[in-house]
Order: structure tokens, then C-alpha cells, then sequence
């Protein structure tokens, strides 16, 4: 998810009644909550590389402790500077409760992962295989708007209490912030059922191209009937839009049928690329499309993952490098690789 699902996610965890333990609760669940994004650090050494470290130790079960304490680290070292000229948090601070928390809001991040079509691997090292629920798109305005009302109101609230005189009470909100995390369950669950419905609809079609191998079924924002059908057949990848509730599937045409193509060399060469082994490790529908240079002498081999191929801000063209995670690898006439791109940043 991105970054102010994490932020709020955390926030309300920490209103729901985690503040009233300790100290510090709140900034502890915050930046928990966001901390194993910190891999985005690994972009420095280059796009190939960071998309190589995404979602990796910091996103597993054996690195959630690793962060937690991290973060714990960091927060005693900012309430060491802040204590220095006499504050002190409105409870006593108890440190062993505060990694606690920080341990359930690692573990609230991975979670949040799991529910979007990108996946996470949280068994690494010892299983690296890559789990994803499928159900949320990354960007989500009905968690935000929900999870942020959970923490907005009580203030709003609040200040129709100062107007009639009441006194204020500590620790407000508490209700707000456990109904907007209740509904943030319902809201999972509803879009699972309708996930499940997507996928017997895809299975119990009957496709032109081949025989069915896998299916799959992405989410769009907001909408939680409407699904991007994948179906993996013997000989190509043919995509649809899902409605669940009118328990329909709309094809999407000629353009919405990907022939897999045959392997070639070329196609071998950049598949054993660094950037072909990070790029298949991760792709579920894996697609190649390879163009030739006479010119310059130079194979370009295009790679896509055909569960990004309906964001709006993807193309159906190849080689436009505005697809979602695309990536292409270039190499010269002796199949030696020369380039490796992931989107429009080349991995020096």
C-alpha cells in the first residue's frame, strides 16, 4: 500500500486504546507502521536493484522484530534529546511495551502488502515464495477516507464540546478509531468474497487460446465488483473485465489476448540477465516480446507482468516504458547484455 494507508493504519491502532499503556504509543505505532518501506534505500544502487530488494527482508517475518527494534532505538534516542529540557510524556514510558507495538505495527504493514496484487514474501529467506491476496488496489480511497475519519472526527467532536462547556477528556477517539479499523475488515472481506466470485467465473469460462492453467483476478480502487481478469492458457494471456454482481465478464477484445511467443535466443539471454532473473522471480503472468536493431545490431527484450497491463497508467504497447513494472534488457549482436532498465531508469 502506499504510504498514508501505513501512517493512519498505525494511528488508529494506536487511538483504538494502545496509547493509554505508554508513552510514546502513537509515534512508536506511526513510524512502525511505515518502517519496512525504509528498503526503498536499496534504489540508490540502481532501479534493478531496488525493484531486486522491494518487499524483501524488511517485509518478512523474521525481519519484523529487526524493525521493530529499530524503531524503538530511534524513538529512545529522540526522547532522550527531547527529555533534555524537562518534558515528559503525559504516561511514564515503558520500553518493553513500546516494542511490542512496534512489533504489531511491522506486522500491520505486511499485512496491508498481502491484501494488493503485488505481493510479499514473508517467509524469507526459507521460503521465498511470493504471496498475494489480491484484493485491494494499491491506492485505496475508501481505506483512506475511512481510516481517516476514524482519526478526524473525534477532534471535530471535541470541538462541539469546548463550545458547550464540557470539559475535555484525555485519550478521545477511541471508539471512532475501532470502528474505522472494524470497517477496514469488513471492507477485506466484502472484496473477498467478490474476489472468489471473479475467479469461479474466470475458471468456469471456456477459453479460445488453450486450455486454462492459472487465473487470476486484480482489484480496481473503490469498486468492489469489478475485477481485471487474467486467464493463463497453453498458448497466450487473455484478459477481461469481471462484474460480480452482474456476474458478467465483458472480454476485451482482439488487443486483450497475448500470444506467449516463442523462446529464442535472445529471449534466454536476457531471461538469465540480472534484471530477467529478479523480474521472473516476482512476475505471476511473465510476458516477452523481443525486437531486433539492424542498425545498431541490437536485440531489445521487453518484459511485463500482464496483472499490470490495466492500470490507467499502463499501455498495451511493449515498448513503452510507461507500462506498470515494466522492464526491458538490451543486448548486442553476441547476446552479451549491454542495458538493463526498469522503467525509464537505467541500472548503471
Amino acid at each position: 500500500m502506499e504510504p498514508f494507508t501505513h501512517f493512519l493504519t498505525g494511528a488508529c491502532l494506536s487511538r483504538a486504546g494502545f496509547n493509554r499503556t505508554t508513552g510514546l504509543a502513537t509515534l512508536t505505532l506511526v513510524l512502525s507502521a511505515e518502517a519496512p518501506d525504509i528498503d526503498v534505500i536499496a534504489g540508490f544502487w540502481g532501479p534493478v536493484a531496488g525493484f531486486a530488494h522491494h518487499r524483501g527482508f524488511s517485509h518478512t517475518l523474521l525481519g519484523a522484530p529487526v524493525m521493530s527494534a529499530i524503531v524503538v532505538a530511534s524513538v529512545w534516542l529522540g526522547y532522550k534529546l527531547w527529555s533534555r529540557s524537562g518534558r515528559r510524556t503525559r504516561l511514564p514510558v515503558r520500553w518493553w511495551v513500546l516494542y511490542l507495538l512496534a512489533l504489531a505495527g511491522s506486522l500491520s504493514h505486511i499485512l496491508l502488502d498481502f491484501t494488493n496484487n503485488y505481493g510479499v514474501r514473508p517467509f524469507a529467506p526459507f521460503n521465498a515464495r511470493w504471496y498475494s491476496w489480491d484484493i485491494i488496489f494499491i491506492i485505496e480511497p475508501v481505506l483512506l477516507i475511512v481510516l481517516a475519519l476514524g482519526l478526524i472526527l473525534p477532534a471535530i467532536f471535541s470541538l462541539v464540546s469546548a463550545e458547550v462547556g464540557e470539559k475535555r477528556r484525555p485519550f478521545r477517539g477511541q471508539t471512532s478509531a475501532i470502528c474505522a479499523l472494524v470497517l477496514m475488515v469488513v471492507f477485506w472481506l466484502v472484496r473477498d468474497v467478490q474476489h472468489r466470485q471473479a475467479l469461479a467465473m474466470l475458471n468456469s469460462r471456456a477459453m479460445q487460446t488453450g486450455a486454462t492453467m492459472r487465473v487470476g483476478a486484480m482489484p480496481y480502487p473503490v469498486n468492489p465488483f469489478r475485477w481485471f481478469g487474467v486467464v493463463e492458457t497453453t498458448n497466450a494471456y487473455e484478459t477481461f473485465d469481471v462484474e460480480t454482481r452482474e456476474l458478467h465478464i465483458n472480454s476485451n477484445g482482439r488487443e486483450g489476448t497475448y500470444y506467449k511467443p516463442p523462446e529464442s535466443a535472445a529471449d534466454l539471454a536476457a531471461k538469465n540477465s540480472y534484471l530477467g532473473r529478479v523480474y521472473l522471480d516476482w512476475a505471476r503472468f511473465p510476458l516477452t516480446e523481443t525486437s531486433f536493431n539492424a542498425e545498431d545490431q541490437q536485440y531489445t527484450v521487453y518484459f511485463r507482468d500482464v496483472r499490470y497491463m490495466y492500470s490507467p497508467l499502463s499501455s498495451r504497447d511493449e515498448a513503452d516504458i510507461r507500462n506498470t513494472l515494466a522492464a526491458h534488457v538490451v543486448l548486442d549482436h553476441n547476446l552479451n547484455v549491454v542495458e538493463q532498465w526498469m522503467g525509464n531508469r537505467e541500472q548503471k
